[in-house]
């Protein structure tokens, strides 16, 4: 058996990087700060998020700066060449399942209304 599975709570660190292609899907890209409580003090945890399809769409309508989010997804890794020394590199990246808006109705409107809740 075996279990790739990652569920974190945090706030956003950034603007959602969205992306429209042509073949109609969506991916959006966020960092989320995640609290990690030390015995001197707090230090967050940074987190590479990808989400796509309705769940990116939902984060580029309703998710900013600061939302606190909850996340549900797998681990897996971006992995590349860097282009100037030829070094194979990686990155570590949730791809998100499912994406909970945790802030309060206030936190989470825009202009054109509230948001869902959960997706």
């Amino acid at each position: 058996m075996s279990l790739n599975l990652v569920s974190l709570v945090g706030r956003v660190g950034g603007e959602p990087d969205v992306k429209y292609f042509e073949s109609g899907s969506v991916k959006c890209r966020l960092t989320l700060a995640v609290n990690r409580q030390t015995r001197n003090d707090d230090q967050p945890d940074w987190f590479s998020l990808e989400l796509w399809g309705k769940t990116a769409e939902v984060a580029a309508n309703y998710v900013r700066k600061g939302s606190l989010i909850g996340v549900t997804g797998a681990l897996k890794f971006d992995q590349w060449q860097d282009r100037n020394t030829g070094v194979d590199r990686s990155s570590p990246v949730i791809k998100v399942d499912r994406l909970e808006l945790l802030g309060s109705k206030r936190d989470n409107e825009t202009s054109t209304g509230s948001a869902p809740d959960e997706f």
